[in-house]
């Protein structure tokens, strides 16, 4: 018989919480286990894998839908690698872009904070930029 491991232990083989493991469930993204008599969630070893396998995407930044469309991909032998290799590529591209944003948001922060004199006068160079400019 195969060992079936509670929530709790299957939140540390996985190396996720509880709470992400409901989460998980209620996303669909994992078949709703087993249950004890008493209630209590019992997970076999294939969701336990599946368990690493989200986390594993989500430590690399994927969203819910695009682990569900890698999840669906692994669990079919007859997948092809280009479509994974696509999913990848496409992930990496959002990547870069958000990278692209936040370093033209540190530019921009930047040279606000350079123009902040610092001083005890109540102008803030910052504050003004920031704020709307009335009409004239």
């Amino acid at each position: 018989m195969a060992t079936l491991l509670t929530i709790g232990d299957a939140a540390k083989a996985s190396g996720l919480t509880a709470k992400m493991i409901r989460h998980y469930e209620q996303s669909g993204l994992l078949q709703k286990p087993a249950r004890t008599d008493a209630g209590y969630r019992l997970y076999n070893s294939q969701q336990v894998q599946q368990l690493s396998f989200i986390h594993q995407a989500r430590q690399l930044g994927f969203s819910l839908h695009e682990i569900q469309s890698l999840l669906q991909l692994w669990q079919n032998p007859q997948r092809e690698s280009r479509v994974v290799k696509q999913l990848a590529e496409q992930h990496l591209a959002d990547i870069a872009r958000k990278i692209a944003e936040l370093q033209n948001m540190q530019q921009l922060l930047q040279q606000l904070a350079d123009s902040c004199s610092a001083d005890s006068s109540p102008h803030c160079a910052i504050l003004a930029a920031l704020a709307p400019q009335a009409a004239d």
